[in-house]
């Protein structure tokens, strides 16, 4: 069995995930360019904080030969889209957010406003996709939501809401309606997650078990999961976005 991949610490999301040409609907070969946000933030790191690869390996908590392949691979794909004309878009990846915000990486980690709930931040909302006290594993057909509020690293209240019949794409602005910041769920569509993405909300996905004990421990940022949880419906017709009764490409719905 392959040893896992040892995940790299990045500071937050880019205030902007999507990019193109400009002036143009779609991009020039039709297709976009995936970049990780681990890909992002070395180049970050690297070509905007000036860091060397040493200095970007300890930020991240890698091995420098891991940032050097990283850093190949970002600058590759945005050569691509320069060249090329291609979209480019920011997300997944193998990462965590950086929770010491005070003891990141100098003055910029602390503006950055995507990353994970800890001492800095006062207050946030949880939301979970939620069935019977577990995390119900579909995103696009769950019929309720637990959301947490969360003060100063504690949860101080809960509560179930209903989706009142709302599915696949509805489900982002529903959260969004609720002020929900960080959504924990099994698996989940990529029509979806981009659609989070735009709403702001952090996605922690693959996860299973009971709902108050993942949010427990995403609190003590212990929580497993990932984020390339797709589902795949293999070759059943439903919305971009949904998660069936079909399983999960990837990773199975729950897996850690």
């Amino acid at each position: 069995m392959p040893r896992p991949c040892k995940r790299r610490r990045v500071c937050g999301r880019p205030v902007y995930t999507c990019f193109g040409p400009l002036g143009q609907g779609r991009s020039l070969g039709g297709t976009s360019v995936s970049m990780t946000l681990d890909e992002y933030e070395c180049i970050r790191l690297m070509d905007l904080e000036g860091l060397t690869q040493e200095q970007c390996a300890a930020q991240m908590e890698v091995a420098r030969t891991t940032v050097q392949s990283i850093y190949q691979s970002a600058r590759k794909k945005l050569a691509l889209c320069l060249a090329k004309g291609l979209e480019l878009r920011i997300g997944g990846g193998n990462y965590v957010f950086c929770r010491e915000r005070e003891k990141c990486c100098r003055r910029h980690c602390q503006g950055m406003p995507e990353n994970s709930a800890g001492k800095g931040e006062e207050k946030m909302k949880i939301g979970v996709t939620y069935e019977n006290g577990e995390i119900f594993q579909h995103f696009g057909h769950t019929e309720q939501f637990k959301i947490y509020q969360v003060e100063d690293g504690k949860v101080v209240s809960s509560e179930v809401v209903d989706t009142n019949g709302s599915g696949h794409g509805a489900l982002a602005g529903f959260l969004q309606e609720h002020q929900v910041d960080a959504l924990i769920c099994g698996g989940i569509g990529g029509g979806a997650q981009n659609a989070l993405a735009a709403a702001g909300i952090r996605l922690y996905a693959g996860c299973s078990g009971k709902a108050d004990e993942a949010v427990d421990a995403f609190l003590k940022n212990e929580l497993e999961y990932h984020t390339d949880a797709t589902c795949d419906h293999h070759g059943e017709h439903h919305h971009d976005g949904s998660c069936g009764d079909h399983g999960c490409g990837g990773h199975s719905c729950g897996d850690h």
